[in-house]
Order: C-alpha cells, then sequence, then structure tokens
C-alpha cells in the first residue's frame, strides 16, 4: 500500500494531506498567520485565580485567557517561577541555568492560590489550541522538543522511551546523556531515536539548549504578554511530526519547502531522500492528486462506503455520535447476522479514517448496526482497535455494549478541521431560479473575445467545470475549434473539479490570471 505525503503551499495557508494507496486519511491546514499554535511558550500575566476549579486564567496576548491548572504548573515551578524573576531583574546579567539552585517540588495536591497571584508573570507553554468558546491550555512545566529528544528545563532525570527494543540500547544512551547533561536540565530519549548514533544525539542536545537560551533572552526584554519562542515553523513541525512515520512518496509544489524537506531527510533520514519530489502543476497539487474531490465527499454530514452502506456524523458540544446505515448494501446469501458484521467491518475501517481526516477529539460514540453474537462484537471491536492503531493521537476504545454502541475518546489539540462541503447555487443564490445555460456560453464568449483584442499574441487558458469543457470541447466544429478560426490563436481549456458550475476563471501565459475589467 502506498503511503504519500502533499504538502501545498498558498498565500495564507499551508494544507498537507497523507494517502494511503491514493486514499485520503489526513487532511491539515495551517493558517500562516495563527499565533498561538501547540507548543509554543508564551511570557503571561495572571488575570484570574479560581480556587474552586484550582486553576487560573492567564493572559498571552489572545482573545480569551488560557487555563492553567495548579496539576500543569509542573514540580519544579517554584525553580522556574524564580528564575523568570532572576531573568527579569538582571536582564544584562542572566545566571546560567546550571548555577542556579533549584527549589524542593511543589506540593502534589497544593492549592492553586498557593503559588500563583493576582498580575504575577509566569511562563507557560500552549498544550491545546484554543477551541469553540474556550481558551488554550496552558503548562508550565516547559519541554522543547527536537527529533531525537525533548529538553526539560529544570529536570534532573534522563529517560528513555520504553519502545526501544533493547534494554542494552536504553541504558547506554541514559549513561551517555547523564554525562553530558548540564545541571538543572532533563531529557527524554524519544521513540525515533532508536539506533541514532551517540554524537547526533550530543549535537541536538546542544541545539536544544541553545533554543532555550534564545527563550531566556526574549524572557529577558520583559514585555508582557509576549511569545518567548514558537517551537516550531510549520514545516518544521511537519516535519517532526509526520516524517518520522516514513514515506513512499513525498510531493511539493513549494520550493522553499522543498528546500527545508531535502536537507531535513538528508540530515535525518537519507535513505528517504530519494522519494522526494518536487511538483508544480498548473491545476494544483491537490487537484491532480484528486484530493480536492475527496475534501468535497469526506467532510459532509453522510458518508458513503463502497458497499452502499453509509454513516451518518453529527456533532454536539459535548461529544460526536457516528451511526452506521446498512443502506442499498446488497444481502447476498449469508445470514442478516453476517451482513450485518460485513459492513460494520466495513464502517469501523471508515469510522477510524474519519476521525483523522477530521481530527475529531473528545467523546466520540459509535452505534454500530446490531449484532447478536458476543464474538461477531469482539471482532468489530478488535478490528476497530486494529485501524486505529496507525492513529497519532491518543486515544482509548470501549468494547461494544449489548445496544451496539462503542465509545471512544480521542485526544484533542486543535480545533477539528470543519469544512463546509454544501455549496450555495452560484447562478441562482439560493432562489431557486436560474438563466438560461446559454447565457453562461454567451459570457464565456464575450470574455474570450475582450481578452483576445486586449491580448492580442498572448496566450489564453480557460479553467472551468468539468460540464462546461464538455459543452465547449464538443461537436465539429466544437466551440473552441471556432474559436481558433476566429482569434488564430489555440485556447486551452483545464478541467478543475472544485470549481462550480459557472465559474470560469482566465489566465495568461505565464499562468497569471487576467484582469477582465
Amino acid at each position: 500500500m502506498a503511503n504519500e505525503l502533499i504538502v501545498s503551499n498558498s498565500e495564507d495557508e499551508l494544507q498537507i494531506a497523507i494517502l494511503d494507496d491514493r486514499r485520503l486519511v489526513e487532511f491539515h491546514r495551517e493558517k500562516k498567520n495563527n499565533q498561538f499554535s501547540v507548543g509554543d511558550v508564551f511570557l503571561g500575566k495572571v488575570r484570574q485565580i479560581k480556587p474552586s476549579l484550582n486553576a487560573a486564567f492567564v493572559d498571552i496576548g489572545y482573545s480569551r485567557d488560557g487555563f492553567l491548572h495548579y496539576t500543569d504548573l509542573g514540580p519544579q515551578f517554584q525553580s522556574l517561577n524564580r528564575y523568570v524573576k532572576s531573568v527579569l531583574a538582571s536582564r544584562a546579567n542572566i545566571t546560567p541555568l546550571s548555577k542556579i539552585q533549584a527549589f524542593d517540588d511543589i506540593s502534589k495536591l497544593g492549592r492553586i492560590n498557593d503559588v500563583l497571584k493576582i498580575n504575577q508573570v509566569v511562563l507557560v507553554q500552549i498544550t491545546k489550541e484554543a477551541i469553540s468558546t474556550k481558551g488554550q491550555r496552558l503548562q508550565s512545566q516547559i519541554s522543547i522538543a527536537g527529533e531525537y529528544l525533548i529538553l526539560l528545563p529544570f529536570g534532573n532525570d534522563v529517560s528513555v522511551s520504553r519502545k526501544f527494543k533493547s534494554s542494552e540500547e536504553r541504558q547506554l544512551m541514559k549513561r551517555f546523556l547523564e554525562g553530558i547533561k548540564p545541571k538543572n536540565v532533563g531529557l527524554i530519549v524519544r521513540t525515533a531515536a532508536e539506533g541514532c548514533d551517540l554524537q547526533k544525539l550530543k549535537e541536538e542536545a546542544t541545539l536544544l539548549l541553545e533554543k532555550w537560551d534564545r527563550l531566556v533572552l526574549e524572557i529577558a526584554e520583559g514585555r508582557v504578554p509576549k511569545k518567548a519562542l514558537s517551537e516550531l515553523d510549520r514545516t518544521s513541525g511537519l516535519l517532526r511530526d509526520m516524517l518520522s512515520y516514513g514515506f513512499d512518496a513525498i510531493y511539493t509544489d513549494d520550493s522553499e519547502i522543498y528546500e527545508d524537506l531535502n536537507n531535513y531527510l538528508l540530515k535525518f533520514q537519507p535513505h528517504n531522500q530519494k522519494n522526494l519530489s518536487f511538483r508544480k502543476s498548473k491545476s494544483g497539487l491537490f487537484e491532480t492528486f484528486g484530493i480536492e474531490k475527496q475534501i468535497k465527499t469526506g467532510f459532509g454530514k453522510t458518508v458513503n462506503m463502497s458497499n452502499g452502506s453509509y454513516l451518518i456524523i453529527e456533532h454536539t458540544e459535548a461529544l460526536h455520535v457516528i451511526d452506521v446505515n446498512s443502506g442499498s448494501q446488497r444481502a447476498g446469501d449469508d445470514s442478516p447476522e453476517e451482513n450485518s458484521l460485513r459492513v460494520n467491518i466495513e464502517a469501523a475501517t471508515e469510522v477510524a479514517r474519519q476521525l483523522r481526516l477530521r481530527d475529531m477529539g473528545g467523546i466520540i460514540v459509535v452505534d454500530f448496526i446490531d449484532q447478536r453474537s458476543m464474538e461477531n462484537r469482539r471482532k468489530i471491536y478488535e478490528h476497530l482497535k486494529i485501524v486505529m492503531s496507525r492513529d497519532r493521537a491518543k486515544h482509548t476504545i470501549l468494547p461494544m455494549s449489548r445496544f451496539g454502541l462503542i465509545q471512544i475518546t480521542r485526544q484533542r489539540v486543535r480545533p477539528e478541521i470543519n469544512i463546509v462541503t454544501d455549496e450555495l447555487c452560484p447562478t441562482c443564490n439560493g432562489t431557486g431560479k436560474i438563466q438560461p445555460t446559454i447565457a453562461l456560453i454567451d459570457r464565456i464568449q464575450r470574455n474570450v473575445d475582450y481578452l483576445s483584442r486586449k491580448n492580442h499574441t498572448g496566450k489564453i487558458k480557460l479553467h472551468v467545470n468539468p460540464y462546461v469543457a464538455a459543452y465547449l470541447r464538443q461537436g465539429l466544429p466544437s466551440i473552441r475549434q471556432r474559436w481558433f478560426f476566429k482569434y488564430r490563436k489555440w485556447i486551452r481549456i483545464t478541467v478543475s473539479n472544485s470549481l462550480p458550475f459557472t465559474t470560469v476563471r482566465y489566465f495568461g501565459e505565464n499562468d497569471e490570471e487576467l484582469n477582465l475589467d
């Protein structure tokens, strides 16, 4: 099964798609103006303290205050807080982290008003983006992540991922890093470091410490609220979170991103460098790979499956509900119980895809078709666990209840992707009345005539809906052939599935959009 990563860049956002056997399984949109992403570190100010919640609300410059619970302060909060105060007080003479005297850990059962005061300046990190009416979820246990390591200021331990196959390698890395790390610095070795050269770990540890030093210099400026560190730029975040899983092919249409990807693969995954390709497509990279169509068909309320069955997906403030319907699927020669099992197995596969695709989080309840057999209920549950094993988000799946319900909890750190698939009729604007189809062709004819006279020697390219393209090309002579005889130039027609029926875009020789004014 081919596993492909598609990265398309535009003026205002970066679009990322993951395809399994050309089927869209993950889709991400990263706004370039997003100043409050997961992992960003801010110098904020405490606005409210809520003893009943054992939490505080912190102003980090967003329209709503972030939420900081006592349990997210971190055991070494007093040491971090005292260090931030000293940096703000002596901006010209900053004491290195290794020379700070650390305090004892705060009590796990303490109260928020014992350690925080109104208007107190605190260093916080975003762990969950603002969702609906809620602000960001924050923590004061700062972590700076790299490809192989995670640095924890004021930690002292070195922890190695338990997923390492070799216990000898775990112990070797632990002893090596304990010997090179400074005082008051903790390190976590990520699973991606398995088999990594020790020199690379040392180099990355140095880079992470340099990043912490830059964060401290930002704090020293004293402005509150202020972003102290963007943990990652959009390309680095993509690399760290996705490329570690490996892809059979990686495509991008942006030269800058291509260079970043190429340099990253050269440094960390040289064996995968051959899988990277730069591809510029006139109709767009997502259109070329059929992603636009899959987005339109995959984000609606109703999701159809290949056997005629379908899912109904509903969202509420508290949870998501997915209902499995048999639809028009063929009964075949099997018993009703076996037919229901077949539909439920395919539905479980599609549910796993939809959770990744829409990045749905929180509580999800799936209502499968009733199964009388306990064995069949177990099969559906086990199959769902298998197909969700590739989901990077933390999740928990409960066995099917006697009512055919399976409950899932899935980590949510960003707002769910919500794409409106229903389009207002571009011709009637919802009135239900449209102009004659011939009026559209007349409008195209007038625009082509105008552009041909205005741009006499240049080329003209039309991007149109597939139905309009077919109409312009049909017959002998076709409308396009008549244009050739009249204007002595071949007008190219490009099909764009994402364009509404009556929308036509006109482009020149260098793919610049032509002005009709």
